[in-house]
């Protein structure tokens, strides 16, 4: 009957069909079978407006069916139906074209085809129909249709962003619902998100959160917000318009959790972006959000509150606020959650809050906050580890609260982590060494856990930073004897001359960490360097093995006493002190030397002869 030359034949055709179609998938799949659709696709066009009319609503109904969408995809009808979509056509073929539009577009190849045939912009036109049927269909193919780049693009440019808002004001939730999705997803795209503010739509977007009645439509505004959010000149266009505290409080006090998850990432980045936005959500009282937003008992809000923390916190200003306003406070307990993530997140809020602010620093102390961070450096997340030990450093700036990381075993702690084959975890352990072997006891501690043989290994690095902070410790590390001895024991002192000779791996830290260590040990001073300055002390001990080449290890007298006897020049020793039965004798320098270890050495003969001749004399 639709091959039939006749009018009235194909009209009760197309009606026929179309209610038959309307009644099922089962009748749908038998039209399929008997060859409906091809033959349908060519009457669409069909210039008597009735059969034109029921075969469109025909084709419309069959292609809800995945099976039947198939063999139309393998059709070239898609001009036929957008050209249904003209507004002298009746509602009701609007009505079915657009649902045939909205099951095609499911599809992404229909997707492109729609779009390239022209199909997006009376769709926006629609959206404006009086019948609700037809706004639903063109929504949802519009929403569809926009989950492609291009499409979304094309959505900003022909201004078709206005249309789709308006329909937030729908008496139908399912327009609404669909008007919001398709506006979530427009809001991915940069420009889309400014083309929206600039029309002022976050104010309908705030009007929906202003409506009680709207609230199942709250998330998935708050979501949108949240995306335009992420521009920093969206952020000044809300603030201008007074709408950016509200917004706050609505993400504050929103029921939805994955709604203030959302809104909280999409400040995190926007505040990342530049330092102006950062100090707009300061004015706007974001630390205050923050802080409640950590209160609530759901860890994907701390957490994104905990980031979101982490970034406002380079604005000294909220540094400041977040204390004053206790989120020290509510960040600490954090770091004992049984979740990975939380304490990466909390860890990292720390530290970046305690950088350069003692008064942040000794905020975290008072919330006994020391022991959780110096058990975080035994975790096996390299990125718990490297924020706990960047917090850790922070602290360590004081020394009441230094003492109290050394007392919770952070020296034992710190071994691992300089170990590690991260080179963020060798760098950010290698500072906390630095900042805890200030004072005796650190240093102390340090050598008997083992941690100097870890930290001279760390001199080895390839990684710049890793190498200047390696550098800095033994520095620090330097600051007494035996320390000193043991590092140039484990060979640091030859590694750092290494490191001297090269211009691209010296550092500010490697020749001041080479002086230090020769400051307490004026042998190899004397030796390396040639003289001694007015400052330095001979003591008891003081040898000179001749010069010695620069990167060319240092032996001690132990091990030049365990030599054999050579051809080469004695080595002079000092040795001041008195046995008790030489108490008063008056025992010449040559008996003196007669007791100390006979040691000959293997090294070049020194050119420094006449001056130690002179010092023996001297003793």
């Amino acid at each position: 009957m639709l091959d039939s030359p006749e009018d009235e034949v194909l009209l009760k055709a197309c009606e026929a069909i179309y209610k038959f179609a309307e009644k099922g998938d089962d009748n749908k799949m038998n039209l399929l079978g008997l060859g409906a659709i091809p033959r349908l696709a060519k009457l669409i066009s069909h210039e008597d407006k009735q059969i034109h009319m029921y075969a469109t609503m025909a084709f419309g109904v069959m292609s809800t069916n995945s099976e039947v969408r198939k063999s139309m995809r393998q059709l070239n009808f898609l001009p036929s139906i957008i050209a249904c979509l003209a507004p002298d056509d009746d509602v009701v073929v609007h009505e079915l074209a657009t649902l045939c539009l909205a099951s095609m577009s499911i599809d992404f190849t229909s997707k492109v085809e729609i779009y390239e045939k022209g199909g997006m912009a009376p769709l926006i036109h629609l959206l404006s129909s009086p019948d609700p049927d037809v706004q639903k269909n063109s929504i949802e193919c519009i929403s569809n249709l926009v989950k492609d780049y291009v499409c979304r693009a094309a959505l900003t440019e022909i201004n078709g962003i206005f249309p789709v808002l308006n329909l937030l004001s729908s008496e139908y939730p399912v327009i609404q619902h669909l008007a919001l999705q398709t506006l979530i997803t427009i809001t991915t795209d940069v420009e889309s998100r400014k083309a929206l503010c600039r029309i002022d739509g976050h104010e309908n977007l705030l009007q929906v959160l202003d409506t009680p009645e709207f609230g199942d439509l709250h998330a998935d505004t708050l979501h949108i917000l949240s995306n335009c959010l992420e521009e920093a000149q969206n952020v000044t266009i809300i603030r201008d318009s007074g709408a950016l505290e509200k917004v706050l409080v609505f993400v504050a006090t929103s029921t939805y959790p994955e709604a203030q998850k959302h809104a909280t990432s999409a400040i995190t980045r926007s505040a990342r972006s530049t330092s102006e936005t950062r100090h707009i959500f300061h004015q706007e009282g974001l630390e205050k959000v923050l802080v409640m937003l950590l209160g609530i008992n759901n860890d994907a809000i701390r957490i994104a509150a905990c980031e979101a923390v982490s970034v406002m916190s380079e604005d000294e200003a909220s540094k400041e606020t977040f204390r004053t306003e206790r989120g020290i406070v509510q960040v600490v307990p954090l770091l004992m959650s049984d979740d990975v993530e939380m304490k990466e997140a909390a860890a990292l809020a720390l530290a970046n809050l305690t950088t350069a602010n003692s008064s942040n620093a000794s905020a975290v102390f008072d919330a006994d906050g020391v022991e959780p961070l110096v058990k975080l450096l035994s975790e096996p997340g390299d990125g718990i580890v490297v924020n706990a030990a960047a917090t850790i450093s922070n602290l360590a700036l004081q020394e009441p609260i230094r003492a109290r990381i050394q007392n919770c075993g952070a020296m034992t702690a710190i071994i691992e982590p300089l170990k590690s084959s991260n080179p963020v975890v060798q760098s950010k352990a290698a500072l906390v060494v630095a900042s805890l072997a200030c004072d005796a006891n650190g240093r102390t501690e340090l050598r008997n856990v083992g941690g100097l043989e870890p930290l001279v290994e760390l001199l080895h690095s390839n990684n710049d930073e890793v190498r200047r902070n390696a550098c800095w410790a033994v520095l620090v590390c330097g600051k007494d004897e035996p320390t000193t001895a043991e590092l140039c024991k484990l060979g640091a002192l030859e590694i750092l001359q290494e490191i001297n000779l090269s211009s691209n791996r010296k550092n500010s830290f490697s020749d001041a960490a080479v002086k230090r260590l020769l400051d307490h040990n004026t042998a190899l001073k004397y030796c390396l360097t040639g003289y001694l300055s007015s400052t330095d002390v001979i003591a008891d001990g003081f040898y000179d093995p001749g010069r010695i080449k620069p990167g060319m290890k240092v032996l001690t007298l132990e091990e030049f006493s365990n030599q054999e006897m050579n051809q080469h020049r004695p080595i002079l020793l000092i040795n001041a002190k008195r046995t008790d039965g030489q108490q008063g004798t008056g025992l010449s320098v040559e008996e003196k030397l007669s007791d100390a270890p006979s040691v000959v050495s293997n090294r070049f003969p020194s050119s420094k002869s006449y001056s130690k001749e002179k010092t023996s004399r001297s003793v």
